[in-house]
């Protein structure tokens, strides 16, 4: 205890007087003055972050059934060949960015990972991975939120396949996801190779 009032009077010698306790019964510091309102362009911007993903967001929000909370997670789309999801269920592909959806409500769920496939589409990634827990009851919030982020999923035309993770990444807890090289990456790797031959 002691030890605990030595640090406190340390530590009022080295701010001075910029410290004061707080006066009894008080457990807030005063601040000064009022806030500023936001300005127009703050709430613009704020307004516009806000309405523009949920509008243009396909995902559905209708009833899903709830997946088993110890089988993991697999799809892999036709034409893609089950070494990609193969390699994918072992951890072979590096995630590149991450989603943690952990202890959040199903519809912001649904807001975050659509903008973050869409960002991760736009910046070019490839795999990405998604933290969303998972719960031992089948109707657990956090196998409810697995169970919809399988649906939306699958409701992207440009995820490839996705999988459950390796334990070092979360486990039946997380899901990696494949998705289809976009058309600057395709030009790139035609240019990078034509450049070799040539």
């Amino acid at each position: 205890m002691n030890h605990c009032l030595d640090q406190d009077v340390d530590f009022r010698n080295l701010m001075g007087d910029e410290v004061r306790p707080l006066a009894k019964g008080r457990d807030k510091a005063e601040l000064g003055g009022t806030p500023l309102p936001p300005s127009e362009a703050q709430l613009a911007r704020r307004a516009s972050a806000e309405a523009l993903p949920e509008a243009s967001n396909f995902l559905s929000d209708e009833f899903v059934d709830l997946l088993p909370p110890f089988d993991p997670l697999e799809h892999r789309r036709d034409g893609i060949q089950s070494g990609v999801l193969e390699r994918l269920r072992h951890g072979g592909y590096a995630p590149e960015a991450r989603l943690h959806l952990l202890k959040q409500p199903v519809r912001a769920c649904r807001r975050e990972l659509f903008t973050f496939i869409q960002d991760g589409l736009s910046h070019d990634l490839r795999c990405l991975l998604v933290v969303h827990g998972r719960g031992k009851a089948l109707d657990s919030h956090a196998n409810v939120v697995r169970s919809y982020v399988a649906k939306w999923l699958m409701q992207f035309e440009e995820v490839q396949a996705y999988a459950s993770a390796q334990p070092a990444h979360g486990g039946i807890g997380a899901t990696y996801v494949m998705l289809r090289k976009s058309e600057r990456a395709r030009a790139r790797n035609r240019e990078r190779q034509q450049k070799r031959r040539g």
